[in-house]
């Protein structure tokens, strides 16, 4: 039996007896992928030619930044057509607009006239009205014929209809409904103008790609992580839809795969941490 200096001359260290894990490995075959979230493929929208390619392997990107960009003869041919729509449309709102103002000069006009026409019809009433309240008490006095004062009715009820056509006068109530059909007008241009590239604008959401000017279309990363391949060329054509451009990883998080042999799943179980050594 050694002493505890003799012990510890030889390296030798006692301790208590306690139970604790002891670690162990395993060899096994196996590989590190990236978890099927983590891993997408970048691919064509449309048919077209590949323009460029901003990116390469080993590249790191973010999500939503610009790795291509692709001419599409399909979205080009809708881009014209989009703009060639709203140029009409922005025409066709000049043009409303146009005749809404003249239509409104020429319904400030009408209600001047009306105005100066009620005016002078209602101090012709006020006349006509004076003149036959006097005739009347002249008649009453005996000093006016019973004629007189049936002329005097007559203008009096003349100028009653003069001022009820003035107020009503019909130039002033076509004068409005052209007014009102000008305003009608111009909205519906207005409209036609957001209709005009309505078909573009829900094509590109469709594929949820942005457009340039150019009639190209940029395509960007849909995740942020590491180019790991680039399977296309610059200037190469995409027959179809989906043709792979590039796959991008994050590896921030990966899944280790191994293949475990049959005399060693005895020595593991569900929940077991683990550390891996490649």
């Amino acid at each position: 039996e050694l002493d505890a200096q003799a012990a510890a001359e030889v390296g030798i260290k006692v301790e208590p007896v306690t139970q604790r894990q002891l670690a162990f490995g395993i060899p096994t075959t196996g590989q590190i992928e990236a978890t099927p979230d983590r891993k997408v493929a970048v691919t064509t929208p449309v048919t077209g030619t590949i323009r460029q390619l901003m990116v390469k392997p080993g590249d790191n990107v973010t999500a939503g930044q610009a790795v291509a960009v692709l001419y599409s003869p399909e979205l080009a041919g809708l881009g014209v057509e989009a703009s060639t729509k709203r140029a009409e449309a922005e025409a066709d709102v000049r043009k409303a607009q146009a005749g809404l103002r003249r239509t409104q000069q020429n319904y400030e006009q009408q209600n001047k006239i009306a105005a100066a026409d009620i005016q002078q019809a209602r101090t012709s009433l006020s006349f006509a009205q004076e003149r036959y309240d006097k005739d009347k008490v002249l008649l009453e006095r005996g000093a006016i014929p019973r004629r007189q004062l049936l002329d005097s009715e007559t203008k009096l009820s003349e100028a009653k209809a003069s001022l009820a056509k003035a107020e009503g006068r019909l130039e002033v109530s076509n004068s409005l409904a052209e007014l009102k059909s000008a305003q009608s007008d111009v909205q519906v241009a207005q409209s036609r103008i957001g209709l005009s590239d309505a078909t573009y604008r829900t094509r590109l959401a469709q594929l949820g790609s942005s457009s340039n000017p150019d009639g190209t279309v940029t395509i960007r990363a849909p995740i942020s992580g590491t180019v790991a391949d680039r399977e296309a060329t610059q200037g190469e054509s995409a027959a179809d839809p989906g043709k792979p451009l590039m796959t991008i990883v994050n590896d921030s998080s990966v899944l280790a795969v191994a293949n475990v042999f049959e005399k060693d799943l005895d020595q593991i179980r569900v929940g077991q941490p683990v550390r891996v050594t490649v």
